[in-house]
């Protein structure tokens, strides 16, 4: 596992997060995996995947 993938699992497996990816590309949801270098969240029983390169701040929800 890469340092990246690590971080998230350590710090933000199963919890609420935002993800910014820059411009208008933020993305938000519970962490359900990280494999692969691809990030998995839920919102609303829908999975979104986002490429952990692509990621350049995540945060935990308010």
């Amino acid at each position: 596992m890469n340092g990246m993938q690590s971080f998230i699992v350590e710090h933000f497996l199963e919890k609420e997060v935002d993800v910014y990816c820059g411009g208008p590309d933020t993305f938000d949801g519970k962490v359900e995996a990280v494999a692969d270098d691809v990030l998995t969240l839920l919102k609303d029983d829908r999975y979104t995947h986002v490429s952990i390169h692509k990621i350049i701040a995540i945060w935990l929800k308010k």
